[in-house]
């Protein structure tokens, strides 16, 4: 099995004030291989021996010009296992309390991020519809509620084809 760690940011328009140029959730337009694209809250694969909020500050920073100057704890924790793909990915989504910058794409080492928005709730449950399962639900809960404790959500993906995966939240 492959594991690795991912991390998320959200972070809220109100932080940045009218300079935003948006309001609501900053949410980045990633092009996948084959050429189809998603959108997920910013943040990427922390690298190896490095911490997950030193790593997601630098992916924010890569993919959106941002930079988060404190983080206001985790929201919530992802744990998604697709053994017929051999993989099992962990993520923690952290949300940012103080940002500055301005928002820019295209410094992306990875190449991944195409794209970037200030997302009100309607336009997050809109861009989120061709999200995997395991990003959509727990930032949309989140989004939903706005719980104050850290929450865990788990899926078992199911199948060894892509285009044929079964996910179950556990």
């Amino acid at each position: 099995m492959r594991d690795w760690v991912v991390g998320g940011a959200v972070i809220e328009s109100a932080l940045l004030g009218a300079g935003a140029g948006g309001s609501g959730v900053l949410l980045v337009e990633n092009r996948r291989r084959g050429g189809e694209t998603d959108w997920t809250t910013p943040g990427g694969v922390i690298d190896p021996g490095e911490e997950v909020l030193d790593g997601l500050t630098r992916e924010v920073r890569e993919e959106t010009g941002l930079e988060v100057l404190r983080w206001g704890g985790m929201l919530y924790e992802i744990v998604a296992e697709a053994p017929g793909l051999g993989w099992r990915l962990r993520v923690e989504v952290h949300r940012a309390a103080a940002v500055a910058g301005e928002l820019s794409v295209g410094d992306d080492p990875d190449g991944i991020v195409i794209g970037a928005e200030w997302a009100d709730d309607v336009r997050c449950v809109e861009y989120l519809g061709g999200s995997h399962q395991w990003v959509r639900e727990p930032l949309l809960e989140w989004l939903d509620e706005r719980f104050a404790e850290p929450r865990s959500f788990r899926y078992r993906i199911e199948g060894e084809r892509l285009s044929e995966l079964l996910c179950v939240r556990t």
